[in-house]
């Protein structure tokens, strides 16, 4: 492999891409240093890196510098990304032995496939966007070449056959960008729920998983709370979103709190428990405060025990579909517990998954099976002139 994304460590530069020699590739510093400045956070500036790399090294590998890319190269290297194998990284207990290639194979509880050997459509179409910004910003800056490798797809004019009753659609999109198929909500439904969370082993794992699920925040917004961001009067908690970094408070259910409150009594004068304090600590010492990786160890032994594959982020669907499925429930109240900046991001989950689909039809024919209710025939009555007549009502 040549060159790699390293963490500095330093706030001004999390992330460096270096070549094969050790040596910053100013170019993506200044693009990192950019999207710092229009406040993206530091998972951001990861994610774009990664991609950059893997273009970086591939324009080594046909010994092309980066100013000198043209549409060609563009055009090469998205064909390989989606036909190309993913390399194969060493196993982490032995750096000299590489990891067996698995094939994709479905998951008999969840029915959700496994990481297959090539890229995913939705990390081709990522890698897309972040090449044709990088490269839109050095032909700004008149750093790189004349014109985008990654340009824009050709089109008419736009909105041409627009339906008024419609929102406008972006029509123009990356002449490069592959086609994803129409997204559908990755709930866990609540019999295969009520089985996972019964494989927890502690309190401490339980309320997570029970914030996580009633809140639909994110697994790293739920891991940054502080004990004085709790309101347990309120049912109330406390999150740095993770996109605007703004504060923000969400609702969550009894039980999680409950849960909560069993693991503070189990870690009381265990742990510092002061307002500035995280709320979530390891089990063991030296006790740490718990980062990403371990919650993702801690629900893949769940997983394991239960033989799924579900992950930290379909709990946040789970909890989104719910609420969006509730027909009390405001479609932008939804957007809000989200932080959702866009309300079309929000109506995915107003979409019935299979499973509930197949569910209502079956039902259907099972009420086209059963016999129709008799009709109710009307009350007998009289006629009021008859009554009349028979109670003397009625001079003749």
């Amino acid at each position: 492999m040549v060159g790699s994304l390293v963490s500095t460590g330093d706030p001004w530069e999390p992330f460096r891409l270096v070549d094969a020699c050790g040596e910053p590739v100013g170019a993506v510093t200044a693009y990192l240093a950019e999207l710092q400045a229009a406040g993206r956070s530091t998972a951001t500036q990861r994610s774009y890196g990664m991609d950059l790399l893997r273009w970086f090294r591939f324009l080594s590998a046909v010994e092309v510098a980066w100013q000198e890319a043209t549409r060609a190269e563009a055009r090469d290297f998205s064909r390989w990304i989606q036909m190309g194998t993913k390399p194969v990284r060493p196993h982490w207990r032995s750096s000299d032995k590489p990891a067996a290639a698995t094939i994709p194979t479905l998951n008999p509880v969840t029915g959700r496939s496994s990481p297959g050997r090539t890229y995913a459509v939705a990390t081709v179409a990522h890698s897309e966007t972040v090449l044709r910004g990088f490269y839109a910003f050095h032909v700004e800056a008149g750093t790189g070449p004349l014109a985008n490798p990654f340009p824009l797809a050709r089109s008419g004019r736009p909105n041409a056959h627009h339906n008024q009753m419609d929102q406008f659609q972006r029509q123009r999109a990356g002449l490069y960008r592959p086609r994803q198929v129409k997204r559908i909500p990755r709930q866990i439904p609540d019999a295969l729920f009520n089985e996972l969370f019964a494989r927890l082993s502690c309190d401490r794992d339980r309320a997570l998983v029970a914030f996580w699920v009633s809140t639909g925040v994110r697994a790293s917004e739920l891991l940054g709370v502080l004990q004085g961001g709790v309101d347990p009067g309120g049912q109330l908690i406390t999150v740095v979103r993770k996109g605007s970094r703004a504060m923000q408070q969400v609702p969550a259910s009894p039980d999680a709190f409950v849960w909560l409150r069993l693991y503070q009594q189990q870690t009381h004068g265990v742990v510092p428990a002061g307002p500035d304090d995280p709320v979530w600590w390891t089990l063991r010492r030296p006790y740490r405060a718990l980062n990403y990786h371990a919650a993702r160890a801690m629900f893949g032994r769940a997983n394991a025990l239960l033989g799924s594959n579900w992950s930290l982020h379909d709990l946040r669907h789970t909890a989104a579909y719910r609420l969006a499925r509730d027909p009390q429930m405001p479609i932008t109240d939804v957007q809000w517990v989200l932080g959702h900046s866009s309300l079309t991001t929000t109506q995915i989950y107003v979409n019935p998954t299979p499973e509930d689909v197949v569910e209502a039809v079956l039902a259907h024919h099972r009420r086209r099976t059963e016999p129709l209710p008799e009709p109710e025939q009307p009350p007998l009555r009289y006629r009021q002139d008859s009554l009349d007549v028979l109670f003397g009502r009625r001079t003749s």
